[in-house]
């Protein structure tokens, strides 16, 4: 109880962001929806054509809506200039802020298409205008069963909000995805409980509101809205209150536990040189490059093999000093972005089979998994099965598995333990690797690419002097045994570490 009370006191940043943002997102929802909502009333058409597109938002998942206002941010950015952010606040301010249109729209239209006609038209016979009746008649009737439908947009968007933490913004779902990463079930706990929390309070809060209204008690509405007011400015506070208006480096990470621990790794050297640091974690492969190159980021660590199939589209495999060369100089000329250099150890794709099943089966090479590959279930993460690197492996061998199923990066390895995989695409720097006793199945054909670990800076951190001076230690100081132990020691079931215990472990062995 303990640990999971001291995370619970941990989330107070990404609390507050949690708040500021479904805040943000509910206030924008109210204010499409109630204007949308007076002119369905005025026009049927109009009242079936919102209500189909509020219907069809909801149809998308929340995770594919956020997901997706990435690239449409992008291209405005091509228009509109570099001022435009792309990742974090504003793309899920705008995913969730259309999730939350539904519930207030479809209220706010059935309200007002249910007012008695006998009071619209007396207000009419007093010679009340459009606005005096709209404000002094519509609006108080209607507003019991608007405030029904902000609080349900309210719960929806609290929940949904947990998913901004994939394209780059805090919130309580930071330590889920951490939690959920590293099987640590206390960090999950942690935000679950602070989100469904924070979600029972604002309906509380928004419910004594909708009482207000509909017992026409103005303390009772009035008093809900200050303590709303006051949520939210105290949110404010927290997050812009502190006088800090330092320029942070901000670092990304994809969603794996080594990613974490080298991003904690760059940030606790950056605050060592002085440098203010934030951190941007779980992004996609993708996601996380185009951040770099449009300067969403300043640094991330990426691989080469990632780089040369994901972004250059090669299907070649190089020698790796000659393919190391032609992804900087691509990067160079195509991104803007800086490849500083290589960290000293790859972190390559690789089937893994239980070395028992690989035993039993002789199974020492792909080519030899090709020939049971039918009777077997792959496993792997959520973009390996798109990825070329699988496209390649599949086709170079010939592999035809009886299915493909997707799981996080963790549960990949309990997949291959319990049985529900037979074989993984996993990675070789993983320490579970060792733990679990796996083996990875030779690539004699040298389908996989190398997949070197390398610091790359978006372009204008890389012309800044004292921030590649204080990253350029990091270059080649960081073996794969380095990498390995640390990885471990946040993956394990007992005696986890934090990752940013884990990236002072990494740092130690690597003499930094």
């Amino acid at each position: 109880m303990n640990g999971l009370w001291d995370a619970l006191l941990g989330l107070g940043d990404q609390l507050a962001a949690h708040v500021l943002l479904s805040a943000a997102a509910i206030a924008l929802g109210i204010a499409v929806a109630l204007p949308l909502a007076v002119w369905a009333s005025r026009s049927e058409r109009v009242a079936r054509a919102s209500l189909a597109f509020a219907s069809l938002v909801q149809t998308i998942p929340a995770l594919a809506l956020l997901a997706l206002f990435f690239p449409i941010l992008l291209s405005l950015r091509a228009i509109f200039g570099e001022g435009l952010p792309t990742l974090g606040f504003l793309p899920a301010l705008l995913a969730l802020a259309l999730y939350a249109l539904l519930p207030i729209l479809r209220n706010a239209v059935t309200a007002q298409a249910n007012l008695d006609p006998g009071v619209i038209e007396a207000a009419e016979g007093v010679g009340m205008s459009f606005r005096q009746r709209l404000l002094l008649v519509e609006a108080p009737l209607s507003a019991p069963y608007i405030m029904a439908g902000i609080r349900t947009a309210a719960v929806w968007t609290i929940g949904a909000a947990t998913l901004a933490t994939t394209i780059g913004q805090k919130s309580l779902g930071d330590p889920i995805f951490a939690g959920l990463q590293t099987q640590n079930w206390v960090l999950v706990l942690a935000g679950c409980i602070a989100s469904a929390s924070l979600a029972l309070v604002a309906d509380t809060l928004l419910g004594l509101i909708e009482r207000g209204f509909r017992e026409r008690r103005r303390g009772l509405w009035l008093g809900g809205l200050a303590a709303v007011v006051l949520g939210v400015g105290a949110a404010l506070f927290a997050q812009f209150g502190g006088g800090d208006d330092e320029d942070h480096i901000v670092i990304g990470a994809k969603g794996f536990s080594e990613q974490y621990i080298l991003a904690r790794l760059i940030g606790q050297r950056l605050q060592a040189e002085g440098f203010a640091v934030e951190y941007r974690d779980g992004l996609g492969s993708a996601v996380a490059h185009s951040a770099a190159a449009s300067g969403d980021i300043d640094i991330y660590v990426d691989y080469t093999g990632t780089i040369w199939t994901n972004q250059m589209k090669r299907e070649d495999n190089l020698p790796r000093e000659q393919m190391y060369a032609e992804i900087v100089e691509w990067e160079t000329e195509n991104t803007g972005i800086s490849v500083l250099g290589r960290l000293g150890f790859e972190n390559a794709y690789g089937l893994a089979v239980r070395r028992d099943r690989a035993e039993a089966m002789g199974l020492q090479s792909i080519d030899d998994l090709s020939r049971v590959a039918q009777q077997m279930t792959i496993g792997g993460d959520p973009e390996f099965f798109e990825r070329p690197e699988w496209i390649a492996v599949r086709d170079a061998y010939g592999l035809r598995f009886g299915e493909l199923r997707n799981f996080s990066p963790t549960f990949m390895y309990n997949a291959l333990q319990s049985g529900e995989a037979d074989v993984i695409g996993a990675y070789t720097s993983d320490g579970r690797i060792e733990a679990d006793d796996l083996v990875i199945l030779e690539d004699p054909r040298r389908a996989f690419p190398n997949y070197d670990a390398v610091l790359v800076l978006s372009p204008a951190a890389s012309r800044d002097a004292a921030l590649v001076s204080a990253l350029q230690p990091l270059v080649d100081a960081i073996d794969v045994e380095a990498m390995r132990e640390a990885n471990l020691a946040v993956d394990r079931e007992d005696n986890k570490l934090s990752f940013d215990a884990a990236a002072r472990l990494l740092a130690e062995r690597a003499g930094l």
